[in-house]
Order: C-alpha cells, then sequence, then structure tokens
C-alpha cells in the first residue's frame, strides 16, 4: 500500500550569495507546499530533512532542480503514513553541519564517492578501514559491522580526533560513511588536508545503502533527526546492537526519558520502560516534572505558540498563499 507522504533527505554544498535573503525566499517555498522541517540555509549551502505529501515533495524537489545552484543535490525519498515533523524552522546558520571547518570547500576536493554497491564491495578488504564520523549516541544504536566509531558528542570534535587516527591508519583505505552523506564531504576533505591519501566516502549515506544495498552488514538502527528517531536499514542480516539503558539487555526501542527536564535519549526495553513509568532512572521516576508514560516514549514536543510566519514583515505575509 502506497504511504502518502514522503520524507527527504538532502544537503548540497553550493555557493548561495546574500545567503540571509535566500532563507526568507526558500521558507515561503516550504510554506506554499506545506511541508514540514528543518532546513539550514548557509552562504556554502543547504541541509534540509523535510516532510509532505509525495505531490508537494515532488513540487520542491523540482523547484531545487530548476536552480543551477542546487541542481547536484541527491534526495533520499523514504515514504510515511504522515508528517515526520510538527513545525518547519528554515534557519541560516555559518556552516550547514557544524564542523569549524569553513576554510574546506567539498566542491574542490573531498574523498571519492563511492555508491552503496562499490561501498559493499571495498568495506572487508584487508588494506581498508571503515570509519563512522557520526556522534556517539548515533553509532551507538546503530553502525557497520566491524567500523571503527568517535567518542565524540557533536561533529565539531571531529578535527581534534585526526591525528589518533593518523597513527593507526593513514597507510589504510579509509571509507567514511555517515546518516546521509553531508558530514562525509567535510570528513573525508579534512583526511586528505591532514596528509591521509587513499580516503573514500559512502555517497547518500547509511539511508542510500539501505535502500540500494538492502542494508546488508549495518547493525542495528540508523537514528534519523524526525520523529522516527531510528529506522530500520538492514534487510539482509539485520541484528540489534544497542541495550536497554536500565536493565543492559539487548534493545533497539528509542524512547526519551519521562522527565521532560532530563529527555535523556536511549534504548530502553519494553518492559523497563513499564517498571520505570518511561523514566530513565529511579531520580528520574520521581521527578516533580515527570510526563504521563503511554508506553511509546515519545512526546509531542510543545508549539509555544508556533507561528511559521513568525519573523516575516507584512508585505511577505500577504505574499505566502497557505
Amino acid at each position: 500500500m502506497n504511504k502518502p507522504y514522503s520524507i527527504l533527505l538532502y544537503y548540497c554544498y553550493a555557493q548561495i550569495e546574500n545567503a540571509e535573503a535566500y532563507r526568507d525566499e526558500h521558507h515561503l517555498l516550504c510554506l506554499n507546499l506545506n511541508l514540514l522541517g528543518r532546513i539550514i540555509v548557509s552562504d556554502e549551502g543547504l541541509n534540509g530533512t523535510v516532510s509532505g505529501l509525495k505531490e508537494d515533495c515532488e513540487k520542491y524537489m523540482e523547484a531545487l532542480k530548476a536552480d543551477l545552484r542546487f541542481a547536484k543535490t541527491d534526495f533520499k525519498v523514504d515514504e510515511s503514513d504522515k508528517h515526520a515533523f510538527a513545525k518547519l524552522h528554515v534557519r541560516y546558520k555559518s556552516e550547514i553541519v557544524h564542523s569549524g571547518l569553513r576554510h574546506i570547500d567539498p566542491n574542490k576536493r573531498t574523498g571519492v564517492h563511492l555508491s552503496p554497491e562499490e561501498f559493499k564491495a571495498l568495506k572487508d578488504q584487508e588494506d581498508v578501514v571503515v570509519l563512522d564520523v557520526r556522534s556517539d549516541y548515533e553509532h551507538s544504536v546503530g553502525r557497520f559491522k566491524n567500523a571503527v566509531t568517535l567518542d565524540i558528542e557533536n561533529f565539531r570534535e571531529f578535527p581534534d580526533k585526526v591525528n589518533e587516527l593518523k597513527e593507526k591508519y593513514k597507510d589504510k583505505k579509509v571509507l567514511t560513511y555517515c546518516t546521509g552523506g553531508i558530514k562525509c564531504e567535510k570528513a573525508s576533505a579534512f583526511l586528505l588536508d591532514q596528509g591521509f591519501e587513499n580516503v573514500y566516502q559512502l555517497h547518500g549515506g547509511i539511508i542510500k545503502y539501505g535502500m540500494e544495498a538492502g542494508g546488508e552488514d549495518f547493525e542495528g538502527k540508523c537514528y534519523v533527526f524526525d520523529n522516527r528517531v531510528a529506522v530500520d536499514i538492514n534487510k539482509v542480516n539485520p541484528t540489534v546492537v544497542s541495550e536497554c539503558h536500565v536493565c543492559g539487555t539487548k534493545s533497539d526501542r528509542m524512547v526519551n526519558c519521562a522527565n521532560s527536564v532530563c529527555n535523556l535519549h536511549v534504548p530502553i526495553c519494553e518492559k523497563c520502560g513499564w517498571k520505570m513509568d518511561g523514566a530513565c532512572s529511579t531520580e528520574c521516576k520521581e521527578h516533580p516534572d515527570k510526563r504521563p508514560y503511554d508506553g511509546t516514549g515519545y512526546y509531542q514536543k510543545e508549539m509555544n505558540g508556533y507561528n511559521p510566519l513568525k519573523g516575516f514583515n507584512r508585505k511577505k505575509k500577504s505574499d505566502v498563499q497557505i
């Protein structure tokens, strides 16, 4: 049965002149198409995840492809029964993924792009190391078999790990991967900048690998930045690698702690979910701000007077047809 909504994951490194003004233009485009999600607009390009009705997402992709700056954008498209977001946020930031590597331009030099099938063929060779450039909370729930993972809370910490990686793997073929490919663009380019010679990246990331190569040897689930939280990737030899935060049994059931002050995002098995009333610890279970637990571990974010037109002047508001 076809699902009525699409979820788009994409990025494009492209120079955008007067990017802050383009942010407004792009925001209005999304409003006109009834899209929800998170988009970053920067002088160096676009990075987004949005959801909407299939026909509206098709129009959005057509609009971006028609703009020569974004014609090369590679969209990862998934089906959904509903929106994957509650709000639309289009923000201007200095980078489309926070790395602190503003001097790195992936359009000039970056790791060799591998298709999912090429990545699959190379990843188990003896002279290859598969490097996960994502944060620890992402790879804790899922990662490629035998991948090297990094103890980092944010991607901006990646450059600090390169000397350590150089000592161990400089003479290896390094295959980088991330969720959708965007982090690898700068990670692989920085590795080359730091003296690595054979650097590659999984084009389209884990998501595309699941779509085109069946997800073989990706263990666990892939963390995503929308209401789904984590998605299945492996259709060939799936396994569970994460453990329940409370009891330590194997579990990939990702929940938010019911204590809104904590809101820790961790795996908690269904049994412990009910036992702890949705909390990650006894302290959180007894906290006065603990939310009612309904068995899902998901809590709809407060709208807090959300207005998608906030920040636009009256003239702009009158131009929007929604």
